[in-house]
């Protein structure tokens, strides 16, 4: 889409070469705006003369446009810069004028030039940027209310009325107070002489959009703050990176994390990294905590563990509310009168902010972003001031002031010692995998998880397609709480291929009980440990298979993986007809880099890929701008859903992403020529010049990565250079992400709790309950099991192998808003059968 609509012609003074159109221009010019403009929304008034500051004229000024600021404050944050970048752009093409506070509150109280204006090239780049650009600052003078009375001054002498705030919960605080006042410092404005009540009417109610921008996801109500998936990466690399010397010299470390009052950071790389203890604040270990850490760590050792990992929230706390440090756990550790380790500790410290931002962030930010323009835009004077969420995979609005009281409900509570309520005030994934790390670390611990002897069944595990970030961790997590349960969790090595042709081999077949030990290291390792392939069972032998699972006696299969996971639980279901042995509970956990399982919006190693994606292209567009005028154009993975394609875009930037839900056309590629060299062409030397272009593997059948850059080049006439890159199968590969190993664990657990509720001897049950075939998926806000007679019948797309339905379509038009790309039509939907050769035959029309 257009940047920005041109007002006037692209030359307005060409009217002087006609006599008739000199004499118009000089009438018109002649008039005063006021009056031209006198329908339009008053804004960017100047002062009256005041009593206490120097005299201003009275007369006001005239604008159209609505004016829009946007201010980081509080900590910085990894995706601060998306917030600003997708604002700014968002607000410019919806006909807005946008502006920057520099200096968070402290830029508002000063104003001048730490107010400034921002243009569509301004925030060029940003999204690879760490910290904010905009900067951050304390500002006691915020504090008090003749700080606030010039922060109200400077924002009526600009002609602004919205401002979106990205920050902690305190800077949120502050600003929903600043609203609250709005109308008492007009009043005193208008009081002191330095505003008329005509020039202060269109200013008589402030709109503020809150998003939060914390490392600590510490804010209620959102599963996700901006900032926090990057710290938490951080976390796990350096937590990967120390299991490697922990390993070697059997020592034990004690890694300090961030976290005051919210202990997520601790919790989820506790859960991704399978460390053997960590301390929260919400949820203090019981009163003899020294012992159960001993017990615990000690268990461990005797499997044959050579390390130990502890980590702990810098706001650790007993029951008793008295610090825990990581000193105590030290020498606790290496107390030679008990477990006697050679002990570390790491104190990772603000390492944990720094760096880019992960894919997630970058595309959180960006959504926010877009939601909080939109927010300000239809707010009315009675709107409460809202904060932009996200509840699993939808962006929401919700009260900002009753997620922040219930924020520092929390703290209260852990103050209090009332540490139930802590729990209760964290969103359910919190309380979630806090479960699944109790479950995971303390595998046969707990005697009291144990089921009765008759309940416990004997669940296969299976890998099928291609393999994804996070297959692994699934697999750990699945195995820990059959361990823990009592049920008997079994390995089918190398999915129904190696089921049907080698479970019988010698020494060692295909079927096999899982190694605990073995399987306890899992958690980040990419891959796929128990191997996968592509087979399906129609493939392998209906027969054969329904005769292996009767061999074996299975009560239940878990399977992991993608769209051919899928196909297999869809054949599997309909062949319990001819096959009884079939009639067992069956769920499938999708996991895929294309993220095209239906049933489902996320699918395990989807994240990890767009994190290598992501990482890829930040560095050639580094090599791109380096030599300014250059476009690199990238061939994504993802079979025929463009999902990887169009949100590596949203994350980079991109000028242009082809998906092969929409095709790619001569007309498509035409347009996006022309908008190239207009944008190379307008390019005044500054920097940040490169330019992206992604395209799905299966976009077309003609137009590929290497031939779209030939075509840039020849189009060129040597203005601008074209490359191709193709990161290929690195996609699928490295260090699982640990949104991809949290959600895995999370995930698995509860796919096993679902086949638990069916137990064992079930066949007739099964056979005439649809959800003893099902898929577990993220809808929207929900975490929910589907049958997979639904997902077959209603919504897969079965020809191109993904959902009928894309979720993430509306993400595409807005990765083409920001990266102002103009609007295209669409390639033709291409003939088919007999109307096809009608028409080549001529016996229809074209």
């Amino acid at each position: 889409m257009p940047i920005s609509n041109p007002i006037f012609p692209l030359r307005p003074f060409s009217a002087i070469a006609s006599p008739f159109r000199a004499l118009l221009a000089f009438v018109l010019f002649a008039i005063p705006a006021g009056i031209l403009f006198r329908t339009h929304r008053t804004l960017a008034l100047r002062p009256a003369a005041s009593k206490t500051s120097q005299t201003h004229s009275a007369t006001p000024k005239m604008a159209p446009k609505k004016k829009i600021a946007i201010m980081t404050s509080g900590g910085d944050s990894p995706g601060m810069n998306g917030v600003v970048r997708a604002c700014v752009r968002m607000a410019i093409h919806l006909g807005c004028d946008a502006y920057c506070i520099y200096e968070g509150y402290e830029g508002l109280v000063r104003g001048g030039d730490l107010i400034r204006k921002m243009d569509w090239n301004d925030v060029r780049g940003w999204l690879s940027e760490g910290g904010t650009l905009i900067g951050t600052a304390r500002c006691m003078a915020f504090f008090e209310r003749s700080g606030r009375l010039s922060a109200a001054r400077n924002l009526i002498s600009e002609g602004i009325d919205a401002v979106i705030i990205c920050g902690g919960d305190g800077s949120l605080t502050g600003a929903d107070r600043f609203r609250a006042e709005w109308p008492s410092l007009l009043e005193e404005l208008q009081a002191n002489g330095e505003y008329t009540a005509r020039q202060l009417e269109p200013y008589r109610h402030l709109n503020i959009v809150g998003l939060v921008g914390s490392i600590d996801n510490d804010l209620s109500g959102t599963d996700a703050t901006i900032g926090c998936y990057s710290a938490l990466s951080r976390v796990c690399n350096a937590v990967d990176l120390i299991e490697a010397t922990a390993s070697s010299h059997s020592r034990a470390f004690v890694i300090e994390v961030m976290g005051r009052h919210c202990g997520w950071l601790a919790l989820m790389a506790g859960v991704a990294t399978g460390a053997d203890f960590i301390f929260i604040p919400e949820k203090p270990r019981e009163d003899n905590w020294r012992e159960e850490m001993c017990d615990i760590v000690e268990h461990h050792r005797n499997l044959g563990k050579r390390k130990t990992i502890v980590i702990i929230a810098e706001g650790a706390l007993d029951r008793e509310g008295n610090k825990i440090s990581p000193e105590m756990v030290k020498d606790l550790l290496a107390d030679k009168d008990g477990l006697g380790l050679d002990t570390r500790i790491t104190t990772l410290g603000h390492v944990q902010r720094g760096g880019t931002a992960v894919a997630y962030d970058r595309m959180l930010a960006t959504l926010q972003g877009v939601e909080a323009v939109k927010a300000v835009l239809e707010a009315v004077p009675g709107t409460p001031t809202c904060v932009i969420a996200i509840n699993e995979n939808k962006i929401v609005r919700k009260p900002l002031m009753e997620a922040v009281q219930d924020t520092k409900k929390v703290a209260r509570a852990i103050e209090s010692q009332n540490f139930d309520q802590a729990m209760e005030l964290r969103d359910t994934e919190f309380s979630e995998q806090y479960r699944s790390f109790q479950t995971t670390t303390a595998v046969q611990v707990d005697q009291k998880m144990l089921l009765p002897e008759k309940e416990r069944m004997k669940i296969g595990f299976i890998n099928v397609g291609a393999p994804a970030g996070g297959m692994n961790a699934a697999v750990r997590a699945g195995v820990a709480y059959c361990l823990s349960r009592g049920h008997e969790p079994v390995a089918i090595y190398n999915g129904f291929a190696g089921f049907a042709r080698h479970h019988g081999d010698s020494p060692q077949g295909a079927v096999r009980a899982f190694d605990w030990l073995e399987v306890d290291g899992w958690a980040s390792k990419g891959g796929s440990e128990i191997g996968t392939n592509r087979e399906l069972p129609s493939e392998s032998g209906m027969e054969t298979i329904a005769d292996l699972i009767e061999h074996y006696r299975f009560d239940a299969l878990f399977l992991i993986g993608g769209f051919e996971a899928f196909h297999a639980v869809s054949q599997l279901r309909k062949a319990r007809e001819q096959y009884p042995s079939l009639c067992i509970p069956i769920t499938l956990l999708p996991a895929t880099i294309s993220n095209n399982v239906p049933g489902t919006e996320y699918s395990l190693g989807s994240d990890t890929c767009l994190n290598e994606l992501v990482e890829y292209c930040d560095k050639i567009k580094q090599s791109a701008s380096a030599t300014r005028r250059r476009i690199f154009v990238i061939e994504t993975q993802g079979g025929r859903s463009g999902y990887v394609a169009t949100l590596s875009g949203l994350a980079v930037g991109a000028s242009a992403v082809y998906t092969p839900e929409e095709g790619v056309s001569l007309d498509m590629l035409a347009a996006d020529v022309r908008h190239l060299k207009s944008v190379f062409a307008n390019d005044k030397g500054q920097s940040r010049a490169g330019r992206l272009i992604l395209i799905n593997e299966k976009a077309s059948r003609v137009y590929n990565a290497r031939l779209i850059a030939h075509i840039l080049r020849e189009e060129a006439h040597g203005r601008f250079e074209s490359r191709e890159g193709i990161p290929g199968h690195m996609q699928q590969g490295g260090v699982p992400s640990p949104m991809d190993r949290c959600r895995a664990v999370r995930l698995a657990i509860r796919c096993i709790q679902h086949l638990e509720e069916f137990g064992r001897n079930v066949h007739n049950k099964v056979k005439n309950d649809p959800m003893s075939a099902t898929v577990i998926g993220i809808k929207g806000a929900s975490v929910v099991f589907t049958p997979v007679n639904i997902v077959d019948e209603e919504e897969t797309d079965w020809p191109n192998r993904r959902p009928k339905a894309a979720f993430w379509s509306g993400m595409k038009d807005i990765g083409d808003i920001l990266g102002g790309r103009p609007k295209y039509d669409l390639p033709e939907a291409d003939l088919t059968g007999i109307k096809a050769k009608d028409v080549k035959r001529g016996i229809e029309g074209f």
